[in-house]
């Protein structure tokens, strides 16, 4: 795999060079990049795959909700629709993409839309609502979020900068000094304070930037209609692990801490499933002798798993599902917060008085 990337190197840097360019076009105005007179925060990466952009999102919308109009936007990654789309309750990863769908599952009084063109998909948000959620839109330079927040995985800090497609990379490093926050994300939980001085150097932040460090906080399992259940795991049990999502070693990693006996069912991020797939988890687990025995799903990988041509063969099985979510280190949570309400508030103000001028 090593060689292969390295083979790969000169097409990174082709891709490099129109990544550099594009930017460039956008930052010297060539380009237009549009801007709003409401709060609009966008929370996002720089590497392919997941770095916690859903939890974190869900953590603004906590944040958010109980004060303000809030609404979130994503491209509706896997979907079969086109175009703009307003989820509604019951929404499937078909109409919207499993990550949308999981918003509006969890907060069903939330305005959760999916467009490819951001720029569409805000002007259709704009009438109804006070602040608007971008899930995954660090790259889409035709909107210019007035909070951009920027997350790192702690598991890839190490690895080297290379561009796709011998490396991870969407953007070149360097694109990092368009956030206004830097947040390490899926840290130990115990993060020493050396260690965490020794992380913000290797970022280099800007003058700019406020850097932040969070871990995953797992919570209690549910069923797949999000009810909690009263499952514990201990060393006697069994766990079938169903995944389809980009990284899913930190939450190996907190399942071994209960139990060695993990079966993992490990597919590609946002992976279809197919009846195969359930078929073939559900002939290992009849098969698997074990006097405890449990199936274990994330959030992101049930919205799939509701899709009409699987939907009986998965509830013939007892799937459970493992909710997680943002916690930051070292009291960080109240300077986060009080940095994202200050600029809701103070953007959120300029909104009002813009529409009260133009009524």
């Amino acid at each position: 795999m090593k060689y292969l990337r390295w083979l790969l190197f000169p097409f990174s840097l082709l891709y490099g060079t129109v990544i550099a360019l594009r930017n460039w076009c956008y930052d010297a105005g060539l380009f237009k990049s549009r801007q709003y007179n409401l709060p609009v925060i966008c929370v996002g990466n720089l590497d392919v795959g997941g770095a916690g952009k859903s939890p974190m999102t869900e953590y603004l919308i906590r944040l958010l909700k109980p004060h303000s109009q809030v609404a979130v936007l994503s491209r509706g990654y896997g979907r079969k629709t086109q175009g703009y789309h307003l989820a509604e309750a019951g929404a499937t990863a078909a109409q919207v993409g499993d990550e949308p769908a999981q918003f509006k599952q969890k907060f069903p009084d939330v305005a959760v839309a999916v467009c490819e063109k951001r720029v569409t998909g805000i002007e259709n948000l704009l009438p109804d609502h006070e602040v608007i959620l971008l899930d995954d839109a660090y790259q889409h330079r035709a909107v210019r979020a007035g909070l951009n927040i920027l997350l790192f995985d702690y598991s890839r800090l190490q690895k080297p900068h290379l561009l796709l497609p011998a490396g991870n990379l969407r953007e070149p490093y360097s694109g990092r000094r368009r956030a206004d926050v830097l947040v390490v994300t899926k840290c130990p939980a115990h993060l020493s304070d050396e260690r965490q001085a020794a992380i913000t150097k290797l970022l280099k932040p800007y003058k700019h930037q406020q850097v932040y460090f969070s871990a995953i906080r797992y919570q209690p399992m549910q069923n797949m209609c999000g009810q909690p259940v009263n499952v514990s795991l201990d060393s006697t049990t069994a766990v079938f692990l169903l995944t389809g999502i980009a990284n899913p070693a930190p939450l190996l990693q907190y399942i071994n801490q209960h139990t060695l006996n993990v079966i993992h069912y490990d597919y590609p991020d946002h992976h279809q499933f197919s009846l195969k797939n359930i078929a073939k988890l559900a002939v290992g687990f009849k098969q698997f002798a074990a006097l405890r025995k449990v199936i274990i799903t994330t959030e992101k990988d049930a919205q799939r798993l509701r899709h009409p041509h699987i939907t009986d063969a998965v509830r013939q099985l007892p799937v459970w599902v493992l909710p997680i979510g943002t916690e930051f280190l070292n009291n960080g949570a109240e300077p986060f917060n009080e940095l994202v309400n200050t600029y809701v508030r103070k953007h959120t103000t300029h909104h009002r008085l813009h529409q009260n001028a133009h009524r």
